[in-house]
């Protein structure tokens, strides 16, 4: 008898224990082999407990991961305490808020805004010191910002879809990384479908046609799944056409058989027990378990255990119900690397080999910084009034709730520092030039600031938290969050404004907002206004850095502004053609869709098509001479709309369908060329079930914004 070496038990028994030797780690196997693999070694309480926010199978050696916010920088304390469960919290990047990542028209640096939450996500789940963040990342929100009533609106990235799904599809990618076997993250996008309205949400129902499903509501998450790369997302609250979205058959029937989506559905918090509660669509939550397997859920973000077995014993749901929905999930753990432990996986360093946290380091500081000043938005600038020279200037007034205040919402993190504008401006400006602050007319505070100096910044805005009132609760009318729509889109502050003009006509005001606002006699009366989004934490900075004429704003509105809330359909039409967004809208706006100024001038000229003609699957590139004319080296953003003269279907009067931003410097031209596919031309053919090309003249559009058209061309389709 030979003698048994104890090490190697030992060894053997390790190696057991934690799952080396399973065919699941094999990365020499497919993925289905592994997946069914790893399937056929859980219990049936394992497989059940996949179904959660928690992803793992301790026993079979699968630490797994669970989820974490993160639309604007990683949510990982914040406001929610998101994702800490208990551990010791810790500041993250905290960039604009999305609509204010939106208006910087730039899919490129949304990329690396995700990419830097990315990390961060990482070395928070890999670090020892933390190790609690969950590695998929609720993020982007997807859903159409189709009125700006919707209290989040801060969320979205605007009204448009072409928009949304460049955006989409480049945050995703962000988020991800560039390996093509294993992700830096899981991108799970928010909200599906049509969840654009806050106060009833639980209750009603979104209804609208095939084609706007498809072209409009439904296009970002598409683009998130097709070109992003996405394999997640979250089912809303609301009815689709009357049946709950968690349940919805769109789930199954396009978003997995159409897209080809193989990954995580998940419910939104209370979704599942709403199926009773609130819509009262089924008589038992056992059903509503088995009913939201049936239609494509794989992850519960509430209770679900007890009725998914109540289920599974009744017979509403057999064993490979659950397998089918599980495999999705653990698809997702296998693109994280949760399910093997290959050195070919490039993320699995963050954290350990490099200590220093991201947030800390000055690339990460800069990155905010410029994301910041590319996303503001110059909407007014009267006899040149922006940018100030500040050899010019010996005393700034700075004035307002929103002038000394960074505000997080509901879904940011804590950021590591926060620069509001008064001191971005104070930082600016240096010891030699006086700034007086106010932060209301209080005794006439504000008037006597604004009289007393050359210049007056007026920073007025909403609160994104609603100054901490209760769930669903505005501050003010024009108030809107989560759970509580906006009731009315002027802003009372705008009396400050009108007290601090009459003191000084040099006045600049700074809207500090995550909504449009009907501003219509700061419009006429103010000489120069900005916008910029809340919650950044180089809030002031950016500003300054525009104030001050270090980067010219380029910033472009992605939402109409209108002059007047009854221009507005009703908040429940969720038909857009009833003159909602710049594509139907029947009024004169306050501000177009693609609105914004620079400080300088630029000549569009010669524009070109390298196509007459062009058929399925073809590229036009349209090209054209871009040349700043003016004193200042500045970015434009070159909008491309189409139109369809020939259609004999209901087309928009013109739709966005390209667009990029482009730095030129002062008196110099640069060539420029927006390639348009011919599938971004199609509509969604109902008789057919599928997306149609149009024969016929399609008219391109080139200009700075949806209204202010500077070249136009046209190809035919064959």
């Amino acid at each position: 008898m030979k003698k048994i070496n104890l090490s190697v038990i030992l060894v053997l028994f390790q190696l057991i224990s934690c799952g080396q030797s399973y065919p699941f780690r094999d990365t020499n196997l497919s993925e289905g082999e592994r997946i069914k693999n790893l399937i056929s070694l859980m219990t049936t309480d394992e497989k059940i407990n996949c179904l959660s926010t928690r992803i793992s199978i301790p026993r079979l050696g699968v630490a797994g991961t669970h989820t974490i916010e993160g639309l604007h920088g990683l949510a990982y304390s914040g406001p929610a305490n998101w994702g800490v469960r208990g551990s010791k919290a810790s500041a993250t990047t905290t960039f604009p808020q999305s609509i204010g990542l939106a208006a910087t028209w730039d899919p490129e640096l949304l990329q690396k805004v995700a990419d830097q939450e990315a990390t961060e996500c990482r070395y928070l789940a890999q670090n020892k010191k933390f190790g609690t963040a969950g590695l998929i990342v609720f993020a982007p929100n997807a859903d159409m910002g189709r009125d700006i009533r919707w209290g989040r609106t801060e969320e979205c990235y605007g009204e448009d879809p072409f928009l949304n799904g460049t955006l989409v599809a480049a945050y995703v990618k962000g988020l991800q990384g560039n390996d093509k076997t294993y992700w830096k993250t899981a991108s799970l996008m928010k909200h599906f479908l049509a969840n654009s309205n806050e106060n009833n949400r639980a209750y009603n129902s979104s209804d609208f046609d095939e084609r706007l499903f498809r072209e409009y509501y439904s296009y970002a998450f598409y683009k998130g799944v097709t070109e992003g790369g996405s394999q997640a997302f979250m089912a809303a609250y609301n009815k689709y056409n009357g049946i709950p979205c968690t349940v919805n058959p769109v789930l199954r029937n396009v978003t997995m058989n159409d897209w080809g989506l193989r990954g995580i559905i998940s419910t939104d918090g209370g979704a599942f027990k709403q199926l009773l509660t609130t819509h009262a669509y089924y008589s038992s939550l056992a059903v509503a378990a088995a009913e939201c397997l049936k239609a494509g859920i794989t992850m519960f973000l509430d209770d679900y255990r007890a009725s998914v077995k109540e289920a599974l014993d009744k017979g509403l749901i057999s064993e490979k119900d659950i397998e089918e929905a599980i495999y999705g999930n653990l698809r997702v753990m296998l693109k994280l690397g949760m399910m093997d432990d290959s050195p070919k996986n490039p993320y699995t360093a963050i954290g350990i080999s490099d200590t220093i946290p991201p947030w800390t380091k000055q690339e990460a500081k800069e990155l905010v910084r410029k994301v910041t000043a590319e996303s503001i938005v110059l909407l007014k600038n009267e006899n040149q009034l922006l940018p100030l020279q500040k050899e010019k200037i010996k005393s700034i007034a700075v004035i307002g709730p929103s002038a000394n205040s960074v505000i997080s919402d509901w879904y940011a993190g804590y950021p590591p520092y926060k620069i509001s504008i008064l001191k971005g401006i104070k930082s600016a400006l240096g010891e030699n030039i006086i700034v007086k602050f106010a932060l209301s007319n209080k005794a006439d505070s504000a008037i006597i600031a604004a009289k007393q100096c050359d210049v007056a910044i007026v920073c007025i805005g909403n609160h994104p938290l609603s100054y901490g009132l209760g769930w669903g609760q505005n501050h003010v009318p024009s108030d809107g969050r989560e759970d509580v729509d906006r009731q009315a889109i002027s802003i009372e502050q705008e009396d400050l404004v009108k007290l601090v003009m009459t003191a000084n006509p040099r006045t600049i005001l700074v809207m500090v907002c995550s909504f449009p606002y009907s501003i219509n006699w700061s419009k006429e009366h103010v000489p120069a206004i900005l916008q910029v989004s809340q919650s950044s934490q180089e809030l002031g900075n950016g500003i300054a850095d525009v104030i001050f004429g270090n980067v010219s704003p380029a910033g472009r509105l992605v939402q109409t502004w209108v002059t007047s809330i009854d221009q507005l359909p009703p908040m429940l039409d969720y038909n857009i053609r009833n003159g909602r967004t710049y594509m139907y809208f029947k009024n004169v706006p306050l501000f177009p869709f693609g609105y914004g100024l620079t400080y300088t001038n630029f000549r569009y000229s010669g524009l070109k098509t390298d196509k007459k003609t062009i058929g399925k699957d073809d590229v036009v590139n349209v090209s054209f001479t871009l040349q700043n004319t003016g004193n200042f080296d500045s970015d434009e953003v070159a909008q491309l709309y189409a139109a369809f003269p020939d259609s004999k279907v209901e087309r928009p009067a013109k739709a966005l369908k390209g667009f990029k931003r482009v730095p030129v410097r002062k008196g110099e031209s640069v060539y420029v060329t927006i390639p348009v596919k011919a599938s971004d031309l199609t509509y969604w053919d109902t008789n057919t079930g599928k997306w149609k090309l149009e024969s016929g003249k399609v008219r391109l559009e080139i200009g700075r914004s949806s209204e202010d058209i500077l070249l136009t061309g046209e190809i035919d389709i064959k």
